[in-house]
């Protein structure tokens, strides 16, 4: 089932490790316009970016998006969108795709994939997506988040752990990953019920949240479902360092060779 949804960008000035990220130039453009032209590119009825940055609402309305200004008020981006949630007045089912704003890489297919699978699974008020763990670097990291899923493909628990933990296994060597592991790396890209953005946005960080510094697992706490699809494979890394501009800067030059 195919449902209309909405793509919101939160875009932020500030970065600690690389400052002014959104309006970085990359292959002649800002960084936040290669996220907005990947939104475009998909099924949404509509994409905003949410800042509350002059800076990157100018840049925006210059390239054609259309921008929600925001609080500089907000702990994260989902804090940020369910701003836009209010300002707009969006409708309590309305399904809302969270997509940073330091992807430029990310396939469009994948933003249409998580919007449809929250649109087919009603009890859900959140869906996302995971990738299998091949490589026991990944399993082992912990800027790598892991999910165990229900038979019904529902998030129990994420975490950056090792998860599931073959405790006691014999033919467990250390820094190896398991044989016949069923390890999942989480994808973060959400698509959300407006409802359920208010909801999170306000409740404060409970302490496994914090323990864990994901706060995915705010909605875990306050019992909403997380449908989690299995995608054929995690997308590029996104952009955090001057090095990850350098990475995306060639990766964007070989698409156009």
């Amino acid at each position: 089932m195919s449902k209309s949804f909405i793509i919101a960008i939160p875009a932020r000035y500030e970065s600690t490790r690389l400052p002014g990220k959104a309006l970085r130039e990359l292959a002649g453009k800002p960084l936040v316009q290669h996220v907005w032209e990947r939104a475009i590119a998909s099924q949404a009825d509509k994409v905003i970016i949410a800042t509350d940055d002059e800076r990157i609402a100018a840049a925006g309305r210059g390239f054609g998006a259309e921008v929600c200004m925001t609080g500089s008020q907000h702990r994260s981006g989902t804090d940020r969108l369910a701003e836009c949630a209010g300002q707009y007045n969006w409708d309590e089912d309305q399904i809302i795709v969270n997509l940073q704003g330091d992807e430029p890489l990310i396939d469009p297919a994948l933003l249409d994939r998580v919007a449809d699978d929250l649109a087919n699974h009603q009890r859900a008020g959140i869906a996302t997506l995971c990738a299998p763990i091949t490589d026991a670097e990944e399993f082992f990291a912990p800027d790598v988040v892991k999910v165990v899923r229900d038979a019904e493909g529902y998030a129990l628990y994420f975490s950056r752990a090792p998860i599931p933990w073959r405790q006691n296994d014999p033919a467990a060597a250390p820094g190896q990953l398991p044989e016949g592991s069923s390890s999942y790396r989480h994808i973060g890209i959400y698509a959300y019920r407006a409802r359920v953005l208010r909801r999170l946005a306000a409740t404060p960080a409970p302490a496994i949240e914090q323990t864990e510094s994901l706060e995915q697992l705010r909605a875990l706490y306050l019992a909403i479902p997380i449908h989690v699809a299995i995608a054929d494979g995690a997308p590029p890394a996104g952009v955090d360092t001057a090095e990850d501009l350098e990475r995306v800067e060639k990766a964007l030059q070989q698409a156009k060779a």
